[in-house]
């Protein structure tokens, strides 16, 4: 059981967080439009992994990204972004698919997402991605790749080595039904999926899409049924309630100020993560991940320039 007062022990490793899943473009309107109707969208890097692991190596900590991209210009871009902030890319797989996008209104509240996918879910399981898992420390994927059959058959080889190999496991709940085939049921095998995981963030969007409408806390009583070891629910501007199946907290948001809210899950894992592998205890983890989050919910777009760990409690006095 993972106890809100104590750290969590780590194997001893080079790499401290391995993200496996999306890299894409972010499209994002210019104005705020849930309609779709602005004229202008700006580029922006994107694909939730991928924002965790260029995140966690600005707030410290060392990171690499599994994916795929396209031979092509948005693919070059978005390799170019990660050697920016010196993540190695050689687990970037380059394939005979155009780079994934997504086109998303910018929005102070939920965004509203057009997803248009190519090579993203084109991961295969290769010698360098096993090299890659056993020599990190957490293993971190979402629910992109599992809802196609190749890269489906990657993440479970990758649990599987990860658990053979003493890595944190956690997996990113955020299912949408536009990313599965037509006809599979992709709720179930999500489900079927949780109790792979040590540790589960959903949003409450995403415990709605799973289980239909239900209270939060009888929402993340179903995680924890199905086998999650800790559950953080973000509930949006309320804050998260989180749960190890014997004690239950609730968190409230440190945003004072809402520019745009694409990625503001990511940025509130890479702060928990990255707090974790510095030694904090999982409620100092927590606090900072709402930290790391309300400084990006200041700015447009899912990756901005996040300062060390260390500056985020100064400005957060934590």
């Amino acid at each position: 059981m993972f106890n809100f007062h104590e750290q969590v022990s780590l194997q001893n490793k080079s790499n401290d967080i391995l993200t496996i899943g999306e890299i894409l473009i972010d499209m994002i309107s210019e104005d705020y439009d849930d309609n779709f109707e602005c004229q202008a969208y700006n580029r922006f890097f994107g694909g939730s992994p991928s924002n965790i692991a260029i995140n966690t190596k600005r707030l410290g900590i060392h990171s690499l990204v599994v994916s795929a991209v396209g031979a092509d210009g948005l693919g070059d871009f978005l390799k170019s972004q990660l050697r920016k902030v010196h993540i190695d890319t050689k687990c970037i797989q380059k394939v005979d698919y155009s780079t994934s996008m997504v086109v998303v209104t910018k929005s102070q509240f939920t965004p509203v997402p057009i997803f248009y996918r190519g090579a993203d879910y084109q991961i295969e399981y290769t010698s360098i991605l096993e090299d890659a898992i056993k020599d990190s420390k957490i293993i971190h994927f979402s629910c992109w790749p599992i809802s196609m059959p190749l890269s489906r058959r990657t993440i479970e080889k990758s649990i599987d080595t990860a658990r053979k190999n003493n890595a944190l496991v956690c997996f990113d709940p955020n299912y949408h039904p536009m990313l599965w085939p037509k006809g599979e049921d992709g709720i179930e095998y999500v489900k079927s999926f949780i109790g792979n995981a040590d540790i589960v963030k959903p949003s409450e969007v995403d415990a709605e899409r799973i289980f239909g409408q239900d209270h939060y806390e009888n929402q993340v009583e179903k995680f924890l049924e199905l086998g999650a070891k800790l559950v953080i629910m973000t509930l949006g501007q309320d804050g998260a309630i989180v749960s190890n199946g014997k004690e239950t907290l609730k968190f409230h948001t440190l945003a004072k100020e809402v520019v745009d809210t694409t990625g503001a899950g990511d940025a509130f894992w890479s702060g928990f993560y990255t707090a974790i592998v510095k030694g904090h205890t999982i409620k100092e983890a927590l606090e900072l991940g709402f930290a790391v989050s309300a400084f990006k919910l200041r700015y447009t777009g899912a990756v901005v320039e996040l300062p060390r760990l260390e500056k985020i409690k100064e400005i957060y006095s934590l």
